[in-house]
């Protein structure tokens, strides 16, 4: 199922207004993120204050190619495919597909459900109709793949990772901020010999060796067994970010539960 493409829409809206740095902004956002890591509007407001500066040439370029146009009237909403878990359980077993419908449903998550957050987080703001926020979806949209694709889980470190990855993919300064910190703040509430900085700085070279994730066929990677596109993709797996949830395990903490909240909880 997909939804009708817009083939008159110009390549970019030039009313948009161009985002600036406030890094101020992004540090205070980022102190309302430690308190809540789900809270996604806060990571919203942190790439609004931290952004791409060469997003707009990267992305009409790649708008501007036959590839770029194929792929747009072939994937209009990756939402659409993605949450269509019937379609995506039909196809093979050990599938991208099968793995990401295992980590979704096991998360409790949904493609649509980001795109929820960010419409609140974006509810008074203008809206423009062009071709560019189609790419800007996209890049959003693929934010939960990444984590199947590379094996980075939803826990503290994995996130970081993802988005250590998703920097050298998308280079907004956002990403490293938030990763970085992040590690660093693990560091502080953890002591322990965990290589977690290691697994920041792995997750932005492994993301180096990745082409361009939302430049590339959703549909053509789903049916493919998941180690295949492994390979395709060049993503390896993560040695620092295994070897730190060991390192937390020999010390009796819960990588996925670090500051110990689910045992407060269930006591």
């Amino acid at each position: 199922m997909t939804a009708p493409l817009q083939a008159d829409l110009p390549l970019y809206d030039e009313r948009r207004p161009e985002l600036k740095l406030r890094p101020l902004k992004a540090w205070r956002h980022f102190r309302e993120l430690l308190k809540n890591k789900e809270n996604t509007e806060e990571v919203f407001h942190i790439f609004e204050s931290l952004p791409w500066r060469n997003l707009k040439p990267t992305a009409l370029a790649f708008l501007k190619s036959e590839r770029g146009q194929t792929l747009r009237a072939r994937e209009v909403r990756l939402p659409l495919i993605l949450d269509d878990h019937p379609r995506l359980r039909a196809m093979p077993e050990g599938s991208v597909a099968h793995a990401y419908c295992d980590f979704m449903e096991r998360e409790g998550l949904t493609a649509q459900g980001l795109v929820d957050e960010f419409d609140k987080f974006a509810a008074d703001k203008p809206k423009f109709d062009d071709q560019f926020i189609w790419y800007l979806n996209r890049m959003r949209d693929v934010h939960d793949l990444l984590h199947v694709l590379t094996g980075y889980g939803r826990d503290a470190l994995g996130e970081a990772c993802v988005l250590a990855f998703t920097y050298s993919q998308q280079p907004s300064p956002a990403h490293l901020f938030i990763g970085y910190m992040a590690g660093l703040n693990m560091k502080k509430q953890v002591k322990s010999d965990a290589p977690v900085l290691k697994a920041v700085r792995e997750g932005q070279k492994l993301g180096k060796a990745c082409p361009r994730l939302c430049e590339q066929s959703i549909l053509d990677l789903l049916p493919m067994p998941l180690e295949e596109a492994r390979r395709k993709l060049n993503i390896t797996r993560p040695v620092h970010y295994h070897a730190a949830h060991d390192a937390w395990r020999a010390l009796g903490v819960d990588p996925y539960d670090l500051l110990g909240q689910n045992a407060k909880k269930a006591a």
